[in-house]
């Protein structure tokens, strides 16, 4: 009978533990508020952001298309084929840039879907496979170029010595190599004002800030949590959106706040969409998911 009290006593331990950890996310999600699941079918979604009316487009990458979930209701194809675009964002002017890792490239689609294509070298070379962006004000492109052998390539070993993250400059014409001491960089967002920059180590399970000293130059490096991350956001009180098993929402000292559980076997990234940006929207795996917070986002 003492071993059945025990048992409960932990149990009941384990229960309230679990409880108070999540209870700060009270402050972000009302209560009753559950997670939705807005589409299905994909085979892996990645990328999502918004535009200016807050319709969030995203990646179908293995079936090499650009979805959109208008903020009204309803889904579309954009764009098929896309270049096997991953990471997604739009700049200060409207136009969407792509991740197209299919030939090492950066695509610029305007509303009306025509391209523009940038091909990126870094010392004459091939990246690895550009995976993620955050485009600051000016439009600048900060992007991670992890490695992750695709079918589609022609290269079967990492082209560059490193996994490393890197900035595009605003006119396309120069890359410059800003961080090199990561293990596996994926994840990346900034924030509004520009003067930090998060960088998530998937292959070290961290991440990292930093502070942006001007376009393309970031320095003091700072852990941020133990925590890293396929894809990430950021709400308009500076706290970070991680994913991986479900969201991990951590406030911008870096305390874990809790987790918002997903029903997929992996969650690769979200972003903030609908007109008052008060929705987060979650691609993972198969599906496309939605829940409403109490918070306004970033269109980062």
């Amino acid at each position: 009978m003492k071993k059945q009290y025990f048992a409960y006593f932990i149990f009941l331990i384990i229960l309230l533990t679990g409880f108070i950890k999540d209870k700060d996310l009270s402050g972000i999600i009302e209560d009753g508020i559950q997670i939705e699941k807005l589409a299905e079918g994909f085979l892996f979604t990645e990328g999502p952001t918004a535009d200016a009316q807050g319709n969030v487009y995203f990646t179908d990458q293995p079936n090499d298309r650009i979805m959109i979930w208008k903020s009204s209701g309803g889904l579309e194809t954009f764009l098929q084929p896309s270049g096997r675009s991953n990471g997604l964002s739009f700049d200060s002017k409207g136009n969407l840039w792509a991740c197209a890792d299919e030939e090492n490239e950066f695509w610029m689609i305007k509303e009306d879907k025509s391209i523009t294509k940038h091909p990126i070298r870094y010392n004459e070379r091939l990246l690895n496979g550009p995976n993620d962006l955050w485009i600051d004000v000016n439009g600048g492109i900060y992007f991670t170029d992890p490695f992750y052998k695709r079918p589609w390539w022609k290269h079967n070993e990492m082209p560059q010595d490193i996994q490393g993250v890197y900035y595009l400059s605003p006119d396309g014409k120069t890359i410059n190599r800003i961080i090199s001491d990561l293990r596996q960089p994926n994840g990346i967002v900034g924030t509004p004002d520009g003067k930090t920059l998060f960088v998530a180590d998937i292959g070290d399970n961290k991440t990292y800030k930093y502070n942006i000293v001007r376009n393309g130059v970031v320095e003091n490096k700072q852990l941020f949590c133990e925590l890293g991350s396929d894809g990430m956001t950021i709400d308009t009180r500076g706290n970070i959106y991680l994913t991986g098993k479900g969201i991990t929402i951590f406030d911008k000292t870096g305390e874990k706040l809790g987790n918002i559980p997903v029903p997929e076997g992996w969650t690769a990234n979200v972003c903030f969409g609908d007109n008052d940006l008060k929705s987060l929207y979650i691609t993972a795996s198969k599906g496309l998911y939605r829940i409403r917070l109490k918070v306004k986002g970033t269109r980062g």
